[in-house]
């Protein structure tokens, strides 16, 4: 499996915490940066994940900030892209299995690192389901189309 990730400022720290431990699980990750604390802007860097997701150069996409909302905000732009900011377990889980999620958006001001892990293990590791949410994803796919 191949994941990018990718922060600001803001995200930074939670990100750098993803990515090794992500590592210690010998997944493939490419981070994108930033690589330092100074500010920057989230816009950028939520495109470039996006983009290599909805390309096809990774399976999943991560994205931290200080809320997870920017981010999803941003991400969510991009055609193919469905970027859901999550907080807990069962939201992981459910937007793989429902919303086939490619995208995973957390805040490190709302969410402390160890619950993170859990989340970017949670929805790593949980599956599409398929069937009528399926069906859902072809409807949002032509909306997108349509605009």
């Amino acid at each position: 499996m191949n994941i990018v990730i990718g922060s600001d400022h803001g995200g930074k720290k939670l990100k750098d915490s993803i990515v090794e431990h992500l590592k210690n699980k010998s997944l493939n990750v490419n981070d994108i940066g930033p690589y330092t604390i100074d500010s920057v802007d989230f816009p950028s860097y939520a495109v470039e994940v996006g983009n290599r997701v909805a390309g096809n150069d990774a399976d999943l996409g991560i994205l931290c900030c200080g809320t997870g909302i920017g981010m999803s905000i941003a991400a969510n732009k991009i055609n193919g892209i469905r970027a859901s900011v999550v907080s807990d377990c069962f939201s992981a889980e459910a937007t793989r299995k429902h919303n086939n999620s490619n995208v995973l958006c957390l805040g490190e001001r709302v969410v402390g690192e160890s619950l993170a892990l859990k989340i970017v293990d949670t929805w790593i590791s949980t599956e599409f389901e398929g069937g009528r949410h399926g069906r859902r994803i072809e409807q949002i796919s032509k909306i997108e189309n349509d605009l």
